[in-house]
Parts: C-alpha cells; structure tokens; sequence
C-alpha cells in the first residue's frame, strides 16, 4: 500500500506502469507468502514443547507469549527468534514503509497548490494512520521480554491489533469517499429533520 501510495504521487505519469497486474500479483503473493513463513518456525517449535501446571490459558486467543509463559522449559530460544525474526523481516518493511513516505511527504511539499497538498495529504493518511496504530500494538506485545509479561496488560493491546484495527479499517478508507460521506451526511441530516 505505501508502495502505491508513493507510486502515485511521486510518479503520478508511470502509475499504471509501474502498477501493472503482474506487479500487484507479486506484492500480494509475496506478502501472503511471507505472511505463512514468518510464523511456521515459532509453531513447530512452540508444538515441541511440553506444558506443566495449568494448562488454562488466560488470553481471548492462543497468543504465542501466553502459550511460552505456560510451558515449564526453557523458551530463550524462541524468544530469541522471535526478535532476531522481528529484526529481520518486520524491521525491513516498516524502514521500507517509513522510507516510502519520506518521498511521499518531499514530493506533497513540492506541491505549488493548497488544494493539491491537501489531497495528497488525504490519500495518504488513512493508510498512514493505519500502519502506526498495528505497528505501535504489535511492538508493544511482542518486543518485550517474557519475564515482563502480564496478560492483564497485553488484553487490551492483543484485542486493539486483532479486532479493532480490522473493524476500524474499512471505516478509516471508505469515509475518505466522497459520496460515503455525503451519504451519512445526508442520512443524519434527514432524521434530524
């Protein structure tokens, strides 16, 4: 998405060159790809372990740090994955994403016109909004040690990136619509009418 979002205003004439069908496929075949790699070594290592005590899990979902705080053998391991993981693959992207909008925001300040900067401003915020709100929850649970892990505290944090964003999501993209907001707009003002 910052890809294309950079793509469209820093190259606005190659656009549809640069954002053929082919390249899209890629992308998303890439980040899919990814998507399912990232988390196997984790699984098959967390699956190997083996739990004592309680076995009651105190999270809304089997979240890797609540399974690692149950097991009663040494996890250093996988807790060194997973930040020598979040360095390796997550780190890269979010640079990549800070990068693209490093361009982005040089070529919206190059715009001679108000009106202009405004819409470039406003093309790119929602996305923009988006990415920081997942990044900041993510980071927040997962590049943390495990001994200062509380589930009390990481609840809120898991349900914000798991349930919220996602539901916040299409609502921060369509209201960017014009005729969605007209429509609300319009709605609201007939029933108070």
């Amino acid at each position: 998405m910052a890809y294309d979002r950079y793509v469209a205003i820093c190259k606005p004439l190659r656009y549809h060159f640069l954002m053929n069908n082919s390249f899209c496929a890629l992308i998303t075949s890439t980040c899919w790809v990814l998507g399912m790699v990232d988390p196997l070594p984790h699984t098959v290592l967390i699956s190997h372990l083996s739990f004592c005590g309680s076995h009651v899990i105190n999270h809304f979902f089997c979240d890797m740090s609540v399974v690692l705080k149950l097991s009663c053998e040494d996890t250093s391991f996988i807790e060194s994955m997973t930040y020598l993981f979040g360095l390796l693959l997550e780190l890269p992207v979010f640079l990549l994403l800070l990068i693209s909008y490093c361009y982005i925001i040089c070529a919206i300040f190059k715009i001679q016109s108000g009106k202009g900067r405004s819409k470039a401003f406003s093309t790119c915020s929602s996305h923009l909004t988006v990415v920081i709100l997942f990044y900041g929850t993510v980071w927040i649970m997962y590049l943390r040690p495990l001994s200062q892990y509380s589930a009390d505290h990481s609840k809120p944090f898991a349900l914000l990136y798991t349930a919220l964003i996602p539901l916040v999501n299409p609502c921060i993209y369509t209201l960017r619509n014009r005729d969605v907001r007209n429509s609300i707009f319009r709605r609201n003002i007939v029933q108070i009418d």
